[in-house]
């Protein structure tokens, strides 16, 4: 994983939220920072508040998470690696409650998504909450016996509540991607090993656009991994795709790929090279 000198990560949320436990796990160590928003994280590191910025970018249930596709390739950071977390919800209560107590669940709505198994067994009322961190601290200061959240073991530990039942999730391959960013990018001379590297980029409105625009990627065998489409400046016609790649822009195949793409595009940014994380290597051998 890449290091900045401040040793200061920033993520969005509040501290115990899987952004923070994500940056600990990452980086251990390191004094992590909560912001209140993704544009919020960006700024810190910007502003020199913070060296690097853990972003969400999707997750293995709920698919892309909004805004990092949108803020990303105008916010003046590179993406210089990426972590997998997996997500362990818990089932906290402050002390003196029990699974016999509990009549409600608090939560994100995506994390109230995801454990539909254990509000069905245990009859418990989901209740929306803005995060999963914000949803403990709220239910230890209210205390009670009645009130439970689906949160992070991080955030029992933070706020001083009980765990009572672990990996509550209803998939056990609950994985969050996350971009580690910085003000400056990872530049070649790369050393050995396997690299990822993302980009945006926006075809040029032309018939078969972005078939003639992909085509040199199957040509110099170049293995993409993702690719995401969504509008840009609110036109139905104006479509910003973001990708991930397998390689380095400095090796011959991608570089011919990289080429022949800006031909057929208005637009191409590379956002970032990176080492790619050991999850992503052992699913691909997987496979």
């Amino acid at each position: 994983m890449p290091h900045s000198t401040t040793g200061i990560i920033a993520f969005q949320g509040l501290p115990g939220a899987y952004s923070d436990l994500a940056c600990r796990q990452a980086y251990p160590g390191w004094t992590t920072l909560p912001c209140a928003s993704f544009e919020a994280a960006i700024a810190a590191v910007r502003d020199g508040r913070a060296g690097l910025a853990m972003l969400p970018c999707e997750n293995s249930l709920a698919g892309r998470v909004p805004d990092i596709h949108r803020l990303l390739p105008d916010s003046g950071l590179h993406v210089v690696g990426e972590h997998f977390e997996r997500v362990e919800h818990c089932l906290l209560a402050p002390k003196g409650a029990s699974i016999a107590t509990l009549k409600r669940a608090h939560s994100h709505p995506v994390a109230l998504g995801q454990i539909l198994n254990l509000l069905r067994d245990l009859k418990l009322q989901p209740v929306i909450e803005a995060d999963t961190a914000g949803a403990a601290s709220l239910i230890a200061e209210r205390g009670g016996v009645e009130d439970a959240a689906i949160a992070s073991e991080l955030a029992a530990e933070i706020y001083g509540l009980e765990i009572l039942r672990k990996n509550v999730e209803d998939a056990a391959h609950n994985t969050t991607r996350f971009y580690v960013c910085a003000t400056t990018p990872l530049a070649p001379p790369f050393e050995a090993g396997d690299w990822v590297t993302s980009f945006v980029f926006r075809v040029r409105n032309i018939p078969a656009a972005l078939y003639k625009a992909l085509g040199g990627f199957a040509t110099n065998g170049v293995n993409m991994t993702k690719l995401e489409s969504y509008m840009v400046g609110g036109a139905f016609t104006a479509t910003q795709f973001l990708a991930d790649v397998d390689g380095r822009p400095d090796e011959p195949g991608l570089a011919r790929a990289l080429e022949e793409l800006s031909y057929f595009s208005a637009d191409l940014r590379v956002l970032g090279t990176y080492r790619a994380h050991p999850l992503r290597l052992a699913q691909r051998e997987g496979n």
